[in-house]
C-alpha cells in the first residue's frame, strides 16, 4: 500500500484539478459542468461563461434558457443550467454569494452530489476529501486500495487506507494514471510501474498461466 502510494507521487509530481478555474465559484460552476463530460470540454466553455457570469450574483440574475446558450456542448446542459441558476440563487440567499466550506451546505446546491463537493472541498479549500469519480473508482479497485462497488464504498475504503494528508493529492494520482495508463478497456499495464503491486495485473497474470 504504502509503496503504491510512493510510486503514485513519484509519478505523478504537484498534482491539481484539470479544471480551469480562479475561484471557488468558478470550481464549483466548472464541477457540476463536468459530470457527463470532460475537462477539456468543460475548459472550453467556461471562458465564456465566466465572462457572461464572474460570480454568484451575476449568475444568479440569469435565466436557464441564457445559462444554456453557453453550456450546450456540455451533457445534460438543460438540467445543469437549471441547477447552477438555482444554485447562484441559494449562494446569494444563504450565504452571501461565497462557496460554502462544508460538505453538508455544499450537498444542498442543486446539481451538487457528494463527488461534486469533495472536489471543491479538497481544490478550492484545501480541506482532505477523496472524491471518486470513474477513474478513481476503477483504477482503486484495480489497483486493490480498495474492493467496493459503489463511489461511496471506494472512497470510504480510500480513507481508511491513504493518509488524511494525502487524500487530496491520491484522488489526483488515481485519476491522472486512469487517464494515462490504467484506461478502462486497454489498460497498459507492461509499462505500468505499478504492475509488481496490482491486484488486477497479479490476476491476469495467473490466469495466463493457468491457460499456458
Amino acid at each position: 500500500m504504502t509503496e503504491i502510494l510512493r510510486i503514485l507521487e513519484q509519478m505523478y509530481p504537484n498534482p491539481k484539478t484539470a479544471l480551469n478555474h480562479d475561484s471557488p465559484f468558478q470550481l464549483l460552476v466548472a464541477t457540476i459542468l463536468s459530470a457527463q463530460c470532460t475537462d477539456e470540454r468543460v475548459n472550453m466553455i467556461t471562458p465564456q461563461l465566466f465572462a457572461a457570469y464572474p460570480d454568484a450574483y451575476a449568475l444568479a440574475d440569469a435565466t436557464p434558457d441564457q445559462v444554456a446558450e453557453l453550456i450546450k456542448t456540455a451533457g445534460l446542459w438543460q438540467a445543469k443550467s437549471k441547477n447552477l441558476v438555482a444554485a447562484a440563487k441559494i449562494l446569494v440567499e444563504k450565504h452571501g454569494g461565497e462557496v460554502p466550506s462544508t460538505r453538508e451546505e455544499l450537498e444542498q446546491l442543486p446539481g451538487v452530489g457528494r463527488k461534486t463537493a469533495n472536489v471543491v472541498l479538497a481544490n478550492a479549500f484545501n480541506i482532505p476529501a477523496i472524491a471518486v469519480d470513474t477513474h478513481v473508482f476503477r483504477v482503486a479497485n484495480r489497483l486493490g486500495l480498495a474492493q467496493g462497488t459503489t463511489p461511496l464504498a471506494v472512497e470510504k475504503q480510500l480513507m481508511e487506507v491513504i493518509p488524511q494528508e494525502k487524500w487530496r493529492d491520491a484522488h489526483h494520482w488515481l485519476i491522472y494514471h486512469g487517464r494515462q495508463i490504467c484506461h478502462a478497456r486497454k489498460p497498459n499495464c507492461e509499462e505500468c510501474p505499478l504492475k509488481d503491486h496490482c491486484q488486477y495485473y497479479q490476476e491476469l497474470r495467473t490466469d495466463s498461466q493457468k491457460d499456458d
